[in-house]
C-alpha cells in the first residue's frame, strides 16, 4: 500500500517538475528570434545559477549536489534516510538551473526528491531499516519510471544502481511503485514524456549489426572522456573559495558555450528528437554560425564540437552551484555520438544506415557505460521510442561500450565518490553489512582510567572499580598516553615496595587504533591483523574515547546480515 502512495506523490512531483521547466523554458525562449543569437543567451543561466545558490545559502543551508550519490549514501550508511528538505528542495533549484539554461538534466533531482518522499513515508510508519531501505529505492524508481514514462528502466535503476536485491520482497513494491507512477505521469504529461512523433519503422538489417559494435566501441570511449572531463572540472573548482567567483566563472563560460552552441541551452531532448526527425539542420539554429555554408562537412564539423564540448557545459553547470545530473546530457552526448557516425558512414561511405537506430543506440551505449547501468539503459532507451526490435543493436552496443568503459574506469559517475571514502553499498551482503556499521554504535566506556603521574598503588584503587583487565592511561584533558594490562603488573601490586613506581614504566602505546569516523572495513582489517580483542579509539587530536570490543562487532554483524538476507 505504502509504494502505491509514493508512487503517486513521487510521480507528481515529476510531473510539477517537467512542467515548471517547460514553462520557464518557454517562457525565456520566446525572447529568442529564431535562427539568430541574442545576447540574452549569455544572461539567462548566469541568473539561473545565482538564484539557485541564493535559494540553497539562505533556505536550504544544505549542500544538494550529486543527487543519486546521495541516495546511495542514505542507503549505504544511514539505512535509507534522506532528509526532509530534499521532497521539495531539488525540484526548486533544478527548476531554476534548467529553465534558466544550465545544460544538465532533471532525472537526478526529481530522483533525489522521490527517495525523500518515501524515506520520509517509511520514517512516519517506524518501518524497520531493510523496509524504510526498500521504500526509498520505489520513491527513486517511481521518479524516474514518471519522468521518462518507462517503468520497467526505473525498476532497473534501482538493481543497478541503487544496487538492491533482486528478491521477490523487493521486486513486487518496486513494481507496483514504478506502475503506479507511469500511469498516474500518462494521464497528466501523455505518452510521449521525451520524444515526439518518432518514426515508428525501427527495424535493422542484420549485416549492419557490426557497425552498432563499432558505435559502442566510441561510446565507451567517448564514455571516458565525458567522466574525467566532469573530474576534471570539479577538482579546479573545488580550488576556489569565493562561491560569486564559482558563479562568475563557472557561468560565464557556460554562457559563452551556449552562445556559441544554442542546443546546450537545457536539456537538449528537443534537438536529439530534431535529428530523429531527419532535421540534423537544426543544430545552428540560434548559434552565431548559423550564416556559415551548411554542408556535410560543416553539419560533421558542427556535429564533433558539440560532442566534445557538452561534458563540459554539464561539468561547468554543476561546478558554478546549478543542481541537475547527467541523465539528460549522458543520452544528448550519446545520441550525438550515433548521429555523427551515421553521418559519416553515409555521407564518405555510401552506405544507407537508420539515422534514429543508430541515435538511439548511441544513447543506450553512452548512458549504460557512465552510470554503470547498461540493462538499464538498454530498456530505458526501448521504452521511450517503442523499439522493442532494437534490443539486439542496444544491446550489442551498450554491451560493448560497457566492456570497454570498465577497462578504464571501474566506478560510475555516482559510485566513484562513495568509493574513494569506502561508503559504496554493493550486492555484496558482507560488505552491505560493514557499511551500515558506524564505529560511534560500539564505543564501549566502562574502562576505569589512570593518570600518567600515577602510582601503582594509585592503579590499585583503580583495578578494585574495574571488572576489566586493560586500563588506558589518560590525562585530565582527555589525552590518551597508553595502556596498562593487569596481567603486566598483576605480581608487582602484591609486594608493597613496588607500590610507588609510577605506572608509566609498565604502560605501552598499542600498534593499532580506531579513529571515530573510520571505516567498519578498516576496524575488522584491523581486528584480524593484530589479533586483538579490544581496539581503543582515539581521533586526530589524540583524545580518547574508548574501546571496541571485536566480539560486539562480530554479533551485531551477523545480526545485521540474518536481517538483510531474510526474503
Amino acid at each position: 500500500m505504502l509504494s502505491i502512495v509514493v508512487g503517486v506523490v513521487s510521480s507528481s512531483a515529476a510531473i510539477i517538475l517537467k512542467n515548471s521547466v517547460f514553462y520557464t523554458h518557454r517562457l525565456l525562449q520566446n525572447a529568442f528570434p529564431n535562427t539568430e543569437f541574442n545576447l540574452l543567451y549569455l544572461a539567462f543561466p548566469i541568473i539561473g545559477i545565482t538564484l539557485t545558490v541564493l535559494f540553497i545559502r539562505y533556505f536550504v543551508k544544505d549542500d544538494l549536489s550529486h543527487g543519486v550519490t546521495k541516495i546511495l549514501y542514505a542507503i549505504s550508511r544511514n539505512n535509507g534516510k534522506i532528509k526532509r528538505h530534499h521532497t521539495y528542495s531539488s525540484l526548486i533549484t533544478s527548476t531554476m538551473t534548467v529553465g534558466f539554461g544550465g545544460s544538465v538534466g532533471l532525472e537526478a533531482p526529481i530522483a533525489l526528491t522521490g527517495s525523500a518522499i518515501g524515506s520520509q513515508l517509511g520514517s512516519l510508519f517506524r518501518l524497520s531499516p531493510k523496509s524504510l531501505i526498500l521504500l526509498t529505492a520505489c520513491g527513486t524508481s517511481s521518479a524516474v519510471a514518471a519522468i521518462f514514462n518507462a517503468p520497467i528502466a526505473g525498476m532497473l535503476f534501482a538493481i543497478e544502481i541503487l544496487m538492491l536485491d533482486m528478491t521477490t520482497a523487493a521486486l513486487l513494491p518496486l513494481l507496483v511503485s514504478v506502475v503506479t507512477a507511469t500511469s498516474f505521469s500518462y494521464l497528466f504529461l501523455g505518452k510521449d514524456v521525451m520524444f515526439n512523433e518518432i518514426p515508428s519503422d525501427l527495424d535493422y538489417a542484420m549485416q549492419n549489426l557490426i557497425w552498432y559494435i563499432i558505435l559502442g566501441i566510441l561510446t565507451g570511449f567517448i564514455s571516458v572522456y565525458f567522466i574525467r572531463s566532469n573530474e576534471w572540472v570539479s577538482k579546479r573548482f573545488q580550488k576556489i573559495k569565493k562561491p560569486a567567483f564559482k558563479i562568475l566563472l563557472g557561468g560565464s563560460i557556460l554562457s559563452l558555450l551556449i552562445f556559441v552552441f544554442p542546443t546546450f541551452f537545457g536539456e537538449g531532448y528537443d534537438m536529439l528528437a530534431n535529428i530523429m526527425n531527419g532535421k540534423g539542420e537544426v543544430v545552428f539554429n540560434n548559434s552565431p554560425l548559423y550564416k556559415l555554408q551548411f554542408s556535410d562537412i560543416t553539419l560533421l564539423l558542427f556535429l564533433i564540437a558539440l560532442l566534445l564540448l557538452k561534458p563540459f557545459a554539464t561539468a561547468f553547470t554543476n561546478a558554478a552551484g546549478g543542481i541537475g545530473g547527467v541523465f539528460a546530457p549522458s543520452l544528448f552526448v550519446g545520441g550525438i555520438t550515433g548521429y555523427i557516425l551515421i553521418t559519416f558512414c553515409n555521407t564518405f561511405l555510401g552506405l544507407n544506415l537508420s539515422v534514429i537506430n543508430f541515435t538511439l543506440a548511441g544513447m543506450a551505449g553512452v548512458m549504460g557505460s557512465i552510470m554503470n547501468a547498461p540493462l538499464m539503459a538498454i530498456f530505458l532507451i526501448a521504452e521511450i521510442s517503442g523499439g522493442y526490435q532494437l534490443l539486439i543493436p542496444l544491446i550489442l552496443c551498450a554491451v560493448s561500450s560497457y566492456i570497454l568503459f570498465y577497462s578504464f574506469e571501474k566506478y560510475s559517475v555516482y559510485t566513484k565518490p562513495l568509493a574513494q571514502q569506502g561508503d559504496l553499498i554493493t550486492h555484496d551482503k558482507n560488505k552491505q553489512a560493514l557499511n551500515q556499521l558506524k564505529v560511534s554504535d560500539f564505543i564501549e566506556n566502562d574502562f576505569q582510567c589512570v593518570l600518567p603521574d600515577a602510582t601503582l598503588l594509585d592503579l590499585t584503587k583503580v583495578i578494585e572499580k574495574s571488572k576489566r583487565n586493560i586500563f588506558p592511561m589518560v590525562d585530565k584533558a582527555g589525552i590518551f598516553y597508553g595502556l596498562v594490562i593487569l596481567d603486566d603488573v598483576r605480581q608487582l601490586i602484591f609486594h608493597p615496595e613496588n607500590l610507588n613506581h609510577p605506572v608509566d614504566e609498565y604502560a605501552f602505546v598499542p600498534k593499532e587504533s580506531i579513529h571515530p569516523e573510520e571505516s567498519m572495513f578498516s576496524v575488522v582489517r584491523k581486528f584480524e591483523t593484530s589479533g586483538n580483542y579490544n581496539i581503543p579509539v582515539i581521533d586526530e587530536s589524540g583524545k580518547y574515547h574508548g574501546f571496541i570490543s571485536r566480539a560486539n562487532v562480530y554479533t551485531k554483524y551477523r545480526e545485521y546480515i540474518e536481517e538483510i538476507s531474510e526474503d
